[in-house]
């Protein structure tokens, strides 16, 4: 008969098993990282001792550290949009903070808001060249520092719902447009960027996965549009849209070794709303 004792003291210890889970010490860029999804991320890596540096636009970053009081956070103004200076900013920032061991890309250039029929063509252009290349080459640049370094990582980046499923026009209401085809065709292509760079960065201990948030209005949106509000709600399985701070569990989760083996891969965290 197994003796159940020892096997039980053959179990990791317990902080052998904390420690598949910590990012204590670790340098995690976020870019985005003062937004309304990228704030509590922020805010729980400084909290989880990581070594974060919050990348926005006009100052923002600085207030955020600033107001929440972050012990180990760096702020960082760039516009990380412009691909032009991605290569230099870069490698600016490896040598003023060192190689990231972790990137979260929240950052995204505004879509048209225009409806399919209004929707010009240089529009659409627009919305494609102002997401994609800064995104492609923020990767790039990243993932070649992290493999110069030899030390591995983990890149997290950020689609939608609308890069999976069309929105149902009968959820909005006039004045209200559907979410434009601008904004859903640059995040289905920003989850197939991630396979890409997942494939060709693996042997070099490099990971890429993709976080598709679905209903997470932003506050202002809750307020003035509760109806649409209710409307989003109703049709999540969980019958209820998200809080900001529960996209931080699944980001963070990619971002430590417990998802070692996770790479080219899609996190859902949508209430249910792509399950029917």
């Amino acid at each position: 008969m197994k003796d159940r004792s020892s096997s039980r003291s053959a179990d990791p210890a317990p902080s052998s098993l904390a420690s598949w889970h910590t990012l204590a010490g670790k340098r995690i860029w976020i870019t985005g990282g003062a937004g309304y999804l990228g704030t509590p991320i922020t805010v729980a890596l400084d909290q989880a001792g990581a070594r974060a540096v919050c990348i926005d636009l006009n100052g923002r970053a600085n207030e955020l550290v600033r107001a929440a009081g972050l012990k180990n956070a760096h702020a960082v103004t760039w516009n990380v949009n412009d691909a032009d200076s991605v290569a230099e900013t870069v490698d600016r920032l490896c040598r003023e903070h060192g190689t990231p061991d972790g990137v979260v890309h929240l950052a995204y250039a505004s879509s048209s808001g225009k409806s399919l029929t209004a929707l010009e063509v240089a529009d659409f252009q627009r919305t494609i060249d102002e997401s994609l290349p800064a995104t492609f080459a923020l990767c790039r640049a990243a993932a070649d520092a992290m493999k110069a370094a030899g030390t591995g990582g983990s890149l997290v980046l950020f689609s939608s719902m609308y890069g999976l499923v069309a929105p149902d026009p009968r959820n909005y209401q006039p004045p209200m447009t559907p979410n434009p085809i601008d904004y859903g065709a640059s995040k289905a292509a920003i989850m197939q960027m991630a396979r890409y760079f997942a494939a060709h960065y693996g042997p070099a201990a490099i990971r890429f996965n993709c976080v598709v948030p679905g209903p997470f209005p932003n506050p202002a949106v809750q307020k003035e549009s509760p109806d649409f509000v209710r409307t989003l709600a109703g049709k999540t399985a969980l019958g209820r849209i998200g809080r900001n701070d529960e996209i931080v569990g699944p980001t963070l989760f990619l971002l430590t070794d417990s998802a070692s083996f996770v790479t080219g891969q899609s996190l859902v965290v949508d209430g249910g709303w792509t399950s029917w």
